[in-house]
């Protein structure tokens, strides 16, 4: 009975971790009655579905990309620009996420796209596969940026969107100029046992558990979805940043991708930045390293 009520919740559980809801409700713990706890413990809890929040300053134009699921963009573009950064965000964000990372972009000469994953603000879908099949769509919209003749392309994802690229890049089909990575997690296993580590309470069975069923539902084998493997096929140069104060992320697993690595390759660590957004602490910083990486040439 335990067993089977331990594969009942990881079931559960990995299936609202992985699909968003319409319900954008909210409870705290306060308004939440016994009952209603109970049922989050077994069943979890429903994930809204990410959704726009705010709309770029600048002139911009809304396109859409048939992937997988059909998804929604945004181009800034630039006058005299040096050539295009595509940006995709991490697990629970969207597009508008990406905002203030672009308008930097745009101040260092660089037209910029915004996308939307799968599931999130105005593409199609419930579903996010924390990058797996985001690298589907990485690929498309890389793909459709290329055909309208434009060159000098550079990718930048944080976090899921980080492993999106990796993977995408890792399967060969597409050639960036560059790839920009904020903390892409080691291996999915590594990132669910992390969340348990958070919340001090031991990870096994149930992270084995939610690897599995997640992966089941989702089609695909969870326990193979490792960025550090798809290091080892990553031949573009590649500028990786972490935050060191990281609970999600564990360095150790950032040195991993960095040494798998096989082309040109920078790290930069933020020592206050935890698993966020860095231009909270190190805006100054962070546009710097950006405008080295994509000057070098």
């Amino acid at each position: 009975m335990i067993f089977v009520l331990a594969n009942i919740v990881a079931f559960s559980h990995a299936y609202k971790f992985t699909h968003f809801s319409e319900n954008d409700l909210k409870k705290t713990s306060k308004d939440l009655t016994f009952i209603e706890k109970v049922k989050i413990m077994v069943f979890g809890i429903n994930n809204p579905r990410p959704k726009t929040n705010s709309y770029p300053n600048q002139n911009f134009e809304t396109f859409t990309v048939d992937s997988n699921v059909k998804l929604e963009c945004w181009k800034i573009e630039i006058d005299e620009s040096k050539g295009t950064v595509i940006l995709f965000h991490g697990y629970g964000g969207e597009k508008s996420s990406l905002l203030d990372k672009s308008e930097l972009f745009n101040e260092l000469g660089f037209t910029t796209v915004l996308v939307d994953f799968s599931g999130s603000g105005g593409s199609e879908g419930q579903q996010t596969t924390i990058g797996f099949n985001e690298a589907l769509q990485v690929r498309d919209v890389y793909k459709k940026i290329l055909a309208n003749d434009e060159n000098n392309i550079y990718l930048f994802g944080t976090s899921m969107g980080a492993v999106g690229i990796m993977k995408a890049v890792n399967e060969g089909e597409i050639s960036p100029n560059g790839l920009i990575l904020e903390c892409p997690f080691g291996t999915m296993y590594k990132t669910v046992k992390s969340r348990f580590k958070i919340l001090n309470v031991p990870s096994f069975p149930m992270a084995e558990l939610l690897m599995f069923w997640g992966g089941i539902q989702n089609g695909f084998w969870a326990f193979n979805h490792n960025p550090k493997e798809y290091a080892k096929k990553i031949e573009t140069p590649v500028l990786l940043m972490y935050g060191a104060q990281d609970e999600k992320v564990s360095l150790s697993e950032i040195n991993e991708i960095y040494n798998n690595l096989k082309g040109e390759k920078e790290l930069k660590t933020y020592p206050e930045s935890g698993h966020e957004n860095y231009l909270i602490k190190y805006k100054k910083e962070w546009k710097s390293d950006i405008e080295a990486f994509l000057n070098k040439d």
